[in-house]
């Protein structure tokens, strides 16, 4: 346990996570594409057709995923916040600022793609849904972080606000999840349940999860190469920022 902390503490300097991030982009970026092109074309070419929503139900191979990882980064940026708070190592706020982008865009195509959807089974883009309006605050939660950091110039009290504002609006992640249960709502269920299983075919069920997983490595991709940005502009004054920058 104790070699276990050591090794954790070691990692969490920017200095030494530095280079492991640069070792492990690109591997997650690449595992990120080859599943990507194999759940799309399962997706797109393989799976049946759907009995009542004919071919475009086919767009949740990536609305779903998207939907998924928007709430699964904000979780983390919550993680990376408490982390942040109770070890105070700055290592958090610059992983949960890497993270913040991503799941801004995650959030933005789920609601993009949510209007498609909605258009033909709904006859509306968009409707004041309890789903849709929770995963539209997340939106303005993920915007409210990026814009509060940007704004205070010192990277530490940055880090303290946007990593409250990263707790604080965790709430809304379990909102957004059993909306459809707990209000009378236009949104289908989950197709996808770890107590129930799964209503979806096989091929459709495979072609969704191989696509939530690559953006699970896409996510972690762009993360680790983004906070590697950061952590030079943060680190600039150090001696070994500024001979890697050279």
């Amino acid at each position: 346990m104790e070699n276990f902390k050591i090794r954790w503490f070691h990692w969490a300097a920017p200095q030494t996570f530095y280079p492991l991030a640069g070792r492990l982009w690109p591997v997650f970026g690449l595992i990120a594409a080859v599943l990507a092109a194999a759940g799309l074309y399962l997706g797109f070419f393989v799976a049946p057709t759907d009995f009542q929503q004919g071919e475009g139900y086919r767009i949740i191979f990536v609305h779903v995923p998207v939907s998924w990882m928007s709430m699964v980064i904000y979780l983390a940026m919550a993680f990376w916040a408490f982390l942040g708070f109770t070890f105070n190592t700055r290592l958090s706020g610059m992983m949960t600022q890497a993270l913040a982008p991503t799941g801004a865009m995650f959030t933005f195509l789920s609601l993009w793609t949510g209007a498609l959807w909605g258009k033909p089974m709904w006859g509306a883009w968009w409707v004041w849904d309890a789903r849709l309006t929770s995963e539209l605050i997340l939106f303005f939660l993920y915007m409210g972080y990026i814009a509060l950091t940007s704004a205070i110039d010192d990277p530490r009290r940055a880090d303290r606000a946007g990593g409250l504002l990263a707790l604080v609006g965790a709430v809304n992640v379990p909102i957004i999840y059993f909306s459809v249960k707990w209000w009378n709502t236009l949104h289908q269920g989950a197709s996808v349940s770890v107590t129930k299983g799964s209503s979806m075919a096989q091929t459709m069920l495979w072609a969704m999860l191989l696509m939530a997983l690559a953006l699970w490595a896409y996510s972690i991709a762009m993360a680790l190469y983004r906070v590697r940005s950061i952590i030079l502009v943060r680190e600039r004054h150090t001696q070994w920022a500024q001979e890697v920058a050279a």
